[in-house]
């Protein structure tokens, strides 16, 4: 079902993976928004792609081909909630592939202050763009606008950098992407077992994550957290639909000795309802230090979608298990290609590696 062939009430109707396979077209991305359009295949190849763009980009004569492969081609950067790491992961990812960039990071300085409507908005970004890349602190912003384009004369592709509290897929694509190369050598994601911790009823990257790993073998997730920041149900059913064997617990310390990865969160006070509402949640024993370092196998490792607060002691920073930094910078790389694969760059590239590389 293609979304030109639906009206949006018809949309809204569909279950989660109904509405992913609306945003497939031959395989491939049309609009990249919801985590379940990833499957195996797709995550392997994504990140086959984005390791092959990186070591291209170390030789001047490399950048200077991924430069040209998307020169013709301009992007706009649409961030109206706050973003340091996913706007410039992005702008550098576009960059990498020659892409020219606009942007919009306040609306207070685009034609929404006058009254205009966001669908209007995109609309008038779609006249001057290839590509807009949207994050928004409204859930289901970025999946109605790619209906509203998909039901235009110029259908241009829309990414969604972060939804509300919804879902955050290319967060859980670089995450998946770190968890390939962190686990090369021992075998790959499959059969690992997965600790989230903090603030997972909130935590968009963690849905988006969670649902990813979902596609791999036996890989068992432990959500631990206060009660009142838990994993939600939501994802608790998608989970047990396709037979993931998943853990809720409010033991960090007891959980990480048989973990292979943390992903450890920060708490997202600005979601809070009323005022100071998560300053009244004990959080103190959901960090990680030398202390619980200590307990962590020797080749577990430490992520975080960043930024951080006291979660994580800057003390463990240099502790090769520590893979948060390398993990942001992953982020640039399976973004850029995402990128040439939604815009079909992916043969040059492949031919290009094979004799150069």
């Amino acid at each position: 079902m293609r979304l030109k062939e639906i009206s949006w009430e018809e949309f809204e109707r569909l279950d989660m993976t109904e509405k992913a396979e609306c945003f497939m077209e031959n395989c491939r991305p049309v609009h990249l928004l919801l985590a379940q359009q990833f499957d195996r295949r797709y995550l392997d190849e994504l990140g086959s792609l984005a390791t092959r763009i990186r070591f291209i980009a170390k030789k001047e004569e490399g950048a200077k081909f991924l430069q040209g492969l998307l020169s013709h081609r301009h992007a706009m950067l649409y961030f109206t909630q706050p973003s340091t790491r996913t706007f410039l992961s992005f702008l550098s990812a576009c960059q990498i592939l020659g892409m020219s960039v606009g942007n919009v990071r306040d609306t207070a300085t685009s034609s929404e202050f006058k009254g205009e409507s966001q669908e209007d908005s995109v609309r008038t970004f779609s006249s001057y763009f290839d590509m807009i890349i949207m994050r928004s602190k409204e859930p289901g912003l970025a999946t109605r606008m790619a209906w509203v384009l998909s039901n235009s004369e110029r259908p241009i592709p829309i990414i969604n950098a972060g939804s509300g509290k919804d879902q955050h897929p290319t967060q859980a694509l670089l995450d998946i992407y770190t968890l390939q190369r962190s686990f090369e050598k021992r075998g790959g994601i499959d059969g690992k077992r997965v600790l989230f911790v903090g603030d997972l009823a909130r935590g968009r990257t963690v849905r988006s994550l969670s649902i990813l790993l979902a596609k791999y073998n036996d890989v068992e997730q432990c959500f631990v957290a206060p009660a009142k920041l838990q994993i939600g149900q939501d994802i608790q059913d998608q989970l047990r639909e396709h037979g993931v064997k998943y853990e809720l617990s409010d033991d960090f310390t007891g959980q990480i000795p048989a973990t292979d990865a943390v992903y450890m969160t920060r708490v997202q006070n600005e979601w809070d309802i009323n005022q100071g509402e998560s300053a009244r949640i004990d959080i103190s024993k959901y960090s990680i230090g030398p202390d619980q370092m200590a307990l962590m196998k020797k080749d577990a490792i430490i992520m975080h979608p960043l930024p951080r607060r006291s979660e994580i002691s800057p003390e463990i920073d240099h502790d090769p298990r520590a893979v948060y930094w390398r993990q942001m910078r992953n982020g640039m790389w399976i973004r850029a290609a995402l990128i040439a694969q939604m815009f079909g760059c992916e043969k040059k590239i492949n031919n290009y590696a094979e004799k150069h590389i």
